[in-house]
């Protein structure tokens, strides 16, 4: 389940693109398909051992090009491990609304992008979250859990903050916004409940479903997401610098 719109974000063959806060790895596994030389980066080291996993199991069955590679390490996205104007893009997807300085992520991220790269941010969007957390304190006051609600002029105005290009956004996943919301009326831990089974259900036929099942369903969420789509999306660009003629008046 993809929330960056790779049409939106198109990775070519060879570009090295940092997915910060990976977490199980899918915006990095699609990157890798893609052709890309992917790092996936996450603080949690059990996490980073199952994408590596995954990884490896990808490599073997041919997933993907040639050219393309994959490493998944350990890291603090606050101090991240590599040069300035490293990677040609940067993932970094429902991971800001965990970290109390999020400027602070956002100038790393902005740090080891190249003049000319993009970054794609998602964070849970404003009301569909709000609701959760009215719903429930046990979905927002855990270990790491989310310590702010995102509204979408509030990130875009962080990512131009940092110096960034904003260039497009849209809203995702909105058949999941109902299913967190039952979740958060009946327990965010209690799985067996008979709603909850039956949405789930639902979600895994949108992903595994019959290809009529997933073309009704896939319809219904572009439908629903400018109205309830769980994650909001934003992309934006590091402006070039500029030339040195430029620079010292000599253009």
């Amino acid at each position: 389940m993809l929330t960056v719109d790779f049409s939106r974000f198109p990775i070519a063959p060879g570009d090295r693109v940092l997915d910060l806060g990976c977490g199980g790895g899918r915006h990095a596994f699609e990157v890798y398909r893609r052709g890309g030389r992917v790092v996936a980066l996450d603080r949690n080291a059990e996490e980073i051992r199952e994408v590596r996993r995954w990884f490896a199991a990808m490599e073997q069955e041919g997933e993907a090009p040639a050219g393309a590679s994959a490493i998944a390490m350990e890291g603090d996205a606050l101090a991240l491990p590599f040069p300035d104007d490293t990677f040609d893009k940067v993932i970094i997807s429902e991971v800001m609304e965990h970290i109390p300085d999020d400027k602070g992520v956002l100038a790393e991220m902005v740090r080891v992008l190249k003049p000319g790269g993009s970054i794609a941010v998602t964070v849970p969007r404003w009301l569909p979250e709000k609701i959760c957390w009215a719903l429930s304190d046990a979905y927002h006051e855990v270990e790491g859990g989310h310590i702010r609600i995102y509204k979408g002029d509030e990130l875009v105005e962080k990512m131009r903050g940092a110096g960034l290009t904003p260039y497009g956004q849209h809203h995702a996943h909105a058949l999941h916004a109902p299913y967190w919301w039952i979740k958060c009326a009946l327990g965010v831990d209690n799985d067996q409940a008979l709603p909850v089974k039956a949405y789930h259900q639902l979600l895994v036929w949108d992903i595994v479903g019959t290809p009529v099942i997933s073309r009704i369903t896939r319809a219904a969420e572009a439908a629903l997401n400018p109205v309830i789509g769980k994650s909001f999306v934003a992309y934006a660009t590091k402006p070039q610098h500029p030339s040195v003629g430029v620079a010292q008046g000599l253009g």
